[in-house]
């Protein structure tokens, strides 16, 4: 049986009507010609359920026609079993249980309908009236006016945010009523915006995940309040509480405690998810579990990757098979080189210094359950339509409305100062943002990737959908423009949201300038420390992986996640960052030395929220290599005293002094290693020039002692 039609069976204490329809026949001459467009609905408690009859005559003569049910996102159902005596009409919905029937009385006029539904042995008024020629006219007037003003508005903020492309659908009723392009999507080539344009969607990704991990419950196969550690026992964070009851909920609701660590990932091209997975242990939290909204990209990327954990499939496979092949989004894909094979994309564009100029795309693949889906208007409008219609599509049913619910409902609260009297404090849900628009409850989540900004709204109790896609980084336009699109359609006045939005910008620029720099103050006429060859090296922090600093005979520079980063002496052996992707982040690395006067570790403030991130010297790859390590092999003597170096493995080298333990050595430099566990003590080769070793000399804190090599 179809879903839609389960949905018609109304229990008579249970209230679980979903809908169906209305439909009237006429055959008497005498009566009034119902042909033509009704709207009206069925009076539920509490609620009205609107639904639209068109009525038409068949090859016969006979009266047939169609129901559309905007609420449940059915269209075009036919009617049956239609009736006309005088000015009383009766029909059913063919193979629906219970027998839906609809009894009514056209009014004197000719243009009203009023009587019963009953089903199931409940019964419930219901109401048409004729929409006619002239007012259908006046309708579709006064839509054209409402979209032309959209238009003229859009077009106009567009300029003043120098947005180069934009693309806006309005799903309202179960119908896609808009979805148009504005500017271009390639400014070069004076290509223009479409509703098939590609544009990157960020974080408005974030949806699709929580979509997955909503069938997985309805499949049992997980709990949204069950432990992670349930599904992934070596899950681990740094706080040891968190780690044992961080939830799937918890992962998708912005309360992990830990705050956002995006370099972690960002521009990270090798790292697997399972990798960033397990670094998560070794990040630093900055408030308690569930205390407070942090919002937080890793933790939506682990809840992807959860949900691969219990398919056997990538998330990429879950979202395709479950919510874009049976939506039809067959545009859709997870990464940007895959939109620059497509027809019609959207390049990236972002200002700067007041100039507006194309980016390179950013590949995000390994975060992409955080936020690396790729849309257009025409797809989005269906992902919409999915949810405004209880998560259905058709006659089937993707996820229960159960689901929908918990995904449309707030679960952690946000702590942010209300700047707007028509817009409420917000709260989270799994994977969107709900607050109040005017009156209005709104479900809603932005996207922000590099050069790109997208606005996902829905208004579920208004059956409205709304969704913008940019090609500029970081703009208002997208809320300016949803906010327009939703004053319009609810029928509210509109309230001129770009004016206010450039207020706010003046406002902050005036404070920007008045306040002090931020910028680290430098002090003049110093120097490093060391020659800046003594600072080239790469450097590891088991959270943050690893920099590399190379010198090229002139300066420093450093690559970190494929990030090729200037270094700038600022003073002492501190150096400015010097990227454009962190130009606004104002990064310094400060070199520090160990109690041999090595340079051995550099710190950032990666996150501003914690303490700088320490990254410690890592020795060159070949002190792990055992060909490198094999030479050290064998017996040296101290006068009366034999020690012993050995190879554990492929690539531990280790030492036994008589009447001691085995040591386990570290690679240092050189030919130089650390004693592990054993502080001030290391161990140093000596070795001519053909690379033979001669003798080992233990440094230690009362003195330097050389044992040779015995032959």
């Amino acid at each position: 049986m179809k879903n839609w039609q389960k949905g018609l069976f109304i229990a008579l204490g249970a209230l679980f009507l979903i809908l169906l329809a209305v439909f009237i026949s006429s055959s008497a001459s005498a009566a009034a010609d119902v042909t033509g467009h009704w709207d009206g609905a069925i009076s539920l408690p509490g609620t009205e359920l609107k639904i639209t009859v068109n009525f038409t005559n068949d090859s016969t003569g006979a009266l047939a026609g169609t129901i559309d049910i905007p609420q449940q996102g059915a269209n075009n159902l036919p009617l049956g079993n239609v009736s006309q005596i005088e000015n009383t009409v009766q029909f059913q919905i063919p193979n629906i249980p219970g027998a839906p029937t609809f009894n009514g009385t056209i009014g004197t006029s000719g243009d009203s309908i009023t009587g019963d539904f009953s089903q199931s042995g409940g019964q419930y008024e219901f109401h048409l009236a004729r929409l006619n020629a002239v007012e259908a006219a006046v309708e579709k007037q006064t839509l054209d006016d409402k979209l032309k003003n959209l238009r003229e508005y859009v077009d106009s903020a567009m300029k003043d945010w120098k947005v180069p492309g934009l693309g806006l659908a309005i799903v309202k009723d179960g119908k896609v009523i808009f979805a148009e392009g504005f500017g271009y999507r390639k400014v070069k080539d004076k290509l223009p915006v479409t509703s098939a344009t590609l544009f990157a969607i960020g974080s408005s990704t974030k949806a699709f995940t929580t979509m997955i991990m909503g069938m997985l419950v309805d499949d049992g196969k997980v709990e949204w309040d069950k432990p992670v550690r349930n599904y992934i026992p070596w899950f681990k964070m740094k706080d040891q509480f968190a780690s044992e009851r961080m939830t799937p909920r918890d992962l998708v609701t912005h309360r992990s405690g830990l705050p956002r660590h995006d370099l972690v990932w960002y521009n990270n091209l090798t790292a697997s998810r399972k990798d960033f997975v397990e670094r998560l242990q070794y990040l630093e939290p900055n408030k308690d579990f569930r205390t407070d909204f942090q919002y937080q990209n890793l933790m939506f990327m682990t809840a992807g990757y959860l949900e691969e954990q219990l398919t056997a499939k990538s998330w990429e496979d879950n979202v395709r098979e479950r919510i874009f092949n049976p939506l039809g989004m067959t545009a859709s894909n997870f990464s940007v080189l895959e939109s620059q094979k497509a027809a019609d994309y959207a390049l990236p564009y972002k200002e700067e210094d007041s100039v507006v100029n194309e980016i390179p795309f950013r590949q995000i693949t390994q975060m992409g359950p955080a936020g690396s889906i790729n849309s257009n208007l025409n797809d989005m409008a269906k992902w919409v339509m999915l949810h405004l219609n209880n998560g259905k599509v058709g006659d089937k049913q993707l996820v229960s409305a159960a689901q929908l619910t918990q995904m449309h409902t707030p679960y952690m609260a946000i702590s942010q100062p209300q700047m707007y009297e028509e817009v409420s404090l917000a709260g989270y849900g799994l994977g969107w943002f709900i607050a109040s628009y005017r009156g209005h409850t709104r479900v809603y989540h932005g996207g922000n990737i590099d050069g790109f900004s997208a606005l996902v709204s829905l208004y579920p109790q208004d059956n409205l959908g709304i969704v913008v896609l940019t090609n500029m980084d970081g703009t208002p336009v997208t809320g300016i423009a949803n906010h327009r699109a939703a004053d319009l359609m609810l029928g509210l006045d509109p309230i001129d949201w770009n004016a206010r939005n450039k207020t706010t910008q003046a406002q902050a620029e005036e404070a920007r300038k008045k306040a002090p720099p931020t910028e680290m103050e430098q002090v003049k006429n110093t120097k490093p420390s060391h020659p800046l060859a003594d600072f080239a090296g790469t450097y590891v922090n088991p959270g943050y992986g690893p920099v590399k600093v190379t010198f090229d005979g002139r300066q420093l520079s450093a690559l970190y996640n494929g990030l090729q980063i200037g270094l700038e002496h600022w003073h002492y052996d501190v150096f400015r960052v010097k990227l454009r992707e962190l130009a606004d982040q104002k990064l310094f690395f400060n070199f520090m030395t160990n109690d041999k006067g090595d340079i051995d570790r550099v710190s950032s403030v990666l996150e501003p929220t914690v303490a700088a991130i320490v990254f410690t010297r890592r020795a060159a790859d070949e002190m792990r290599d055992p060909k490198f390590l094999t030479k050290f092999v064998g017996d040296y003597e101290f006068p009366g005293q034999t020690v012993k170096f050995e190879l554990r493995g492929d690539s531990i080298l280790t030492v036994t002094v008589p009447g001691q333990p085995t040591y386990e050595l570290e690679p240092y430099k050189g030919t130089e290693f650390l004693l592990k566990g054993v502080s001030g003590f290391s161990v140093e080769f000596q070795v001519d020039k053909s690379g033979a070793v001669l003798s080992a000399t233990f440094k230690q804190p009362n003195g330097n002692f050389t044992a040779t090599r015995k032959k």
